[in-house]
């Protein structure tokens, strides 16, 4: 437990230093995502965004199960 505490916390902290070009890359708007616009109301449902992430985390953590 206190492993993977300690390699999560590594891992926020890396998000937050790489954050601005993190922030340059396309996701949240790439081809499927499902955004509508109406005059008050705003939807958005980043689907294949959400697809991409599950993926590589799942292959992240298979990798560090081997």
């Amino acid at each position: 437990m206190n492993r993977t505490l300690i390699l999560v916390g590594l891992l926020i902290v890396a998000i937050g230093l790489l954050w601005p070009w993190l922030s340059r890359l396309p996701l949240g708007h790439l081809p499927g995502d499902i955004v509508i616009r109406r005059e008050n109301v705003s939807f958005y449902f980043p689907i294949t965004t959400m697809i991409l992430a599950s993926l590589v985390v799942s292959a992240l953590l298979w990798l560090f199960q081997r």
